[in-house]
């Protein structure tokens, strides 16, 4: 619920200011495409799962969830990835050059990022890697269990360790400690902390925004890849049901974060997000006090 509201939240704003953006909030955008999706695809099916204790389906369904949790989760890492490049292109190179970064380079830019995640989710259809059930029965995912049993499961989960974990990771600390060299070596420029131009302020928080939703969502899946690595080098039955879960909802919460941080930091979108709530309570207001028998919207909002 609080992904869906707060994502939702996220693209009617962009919706809303879609000839005031800038083209690195193109990004921001994508990450919310990638949340929601991600909540819309899969939680109910594992929710359902939950409740009835076991898997909902068949392999067919299995597959189908594994592959969405695949897609949504490289497309969110490689969306934060560039957000990282981007930040530090912008924070040190001169305005001249930053205004290079246009909203068609942005666009290409998130089409190649969508075209790597499906081919990567589309892999283990094709004969290279596995999906299969965690441990704990009312999801799927990876098939990390395959690393030893077999050469195709050992190759496929090795390559997409590096180049889907740990390479965007390492590019992502490394652009933001860049930045933080750079900025810090700019504050002790100036010496009177009055004298800090706006832009500099607003350079600031911006990149602190994005560090912030980069350490939610790397913070929020580590527990999920030890678990997962883990059940690599031991058998998945050393581990309680509970500890292989846990780690997992978490993973999964790492989507409803991103609006709350969105909220503290711009106040751009707290004032679009109190519009939005005026607006949806003069809708409630107009349905409520306007009652009678006679109208037709109201009869039918009653029913």
């Amino acid at each position: 619920i609080l992904t869906i509201l707060g994502n939702s939240a996220v693209l009617a704003t962009a919706v809303k200011r879609s000839s005031l953006l800038k083209s690195p909030e193109l990004l921001t955008v994508n990450l919310a495409v990638a949340d929601i999706g991600m909540a819309i695809s899969m939680y109910p099916l594992a929710i359902a799962s939950a409740w009835n204790h076991a898997w909902l389906g068949g392999d067919a369904s299995c597959i189908y969830y594994a592959l969405m949790g695949f897609l949504f989760g490289v497309c969110s890492m490689m969306t934060l990835c560039a957000m990282a490049v981007i930040r530090f292109l912008v924070t040190n190179s001169s305005k001249s050059n930053s205004n290079k970064i246009t909203k068609n380079t942005v666009r290409i830019l998130i089409s190649l990022i969508w075209l790597y995640s499906l081919l990567w989710a589309i892999l283990p259809l094709v004969g290279w890697g596995y999906y299969g059930p965690e441990p704990f029965g009312i999801s799927c995912t990876i098939a990390w269990s395959k690393f030893h049993s077999s050469s195709n499961g050992f190759s496929f989960i090795l390559s997409m360790f590096l180049l889907c974990t740990v390479l965007p990771a390492l590019t992502i600390v490394a652009c933001y400690l860049g930045i933080a060299w750079k900025v810090h070596k700019a504050y002790q420029e100036i010496q009177n902390i009055d004298r800090i131009p706006n832009a500099a302020k607003l350079e600031k928080k911006l990149t602190l925004m994005a560090v912030l939703i980069s350490v939610g969502f790397l913070s929020s899946w580590t527990p999920y890849a030890a678990a997962s690595f883990w059940s690599i080098f031991n058998s998945s039955d050393s581990l309680q049901p509970i500890v292989t879960l846990l780690p997992c909802l978490f993973a999964k919460s790492s989507t409803a974060y991103n609006p709350f941080i969105y909220y503290i930091f711009s106040k751009t979108f707290r004032r679009e997000i109190k519009q939005l709530q005026c607006c949806c309570g003069w809708r409630v207001h107009f349905f409520s006090t306007n009652n009678s028998a006679e109208n037709p919207v109201s009869m039918m909002w009653s029913g």
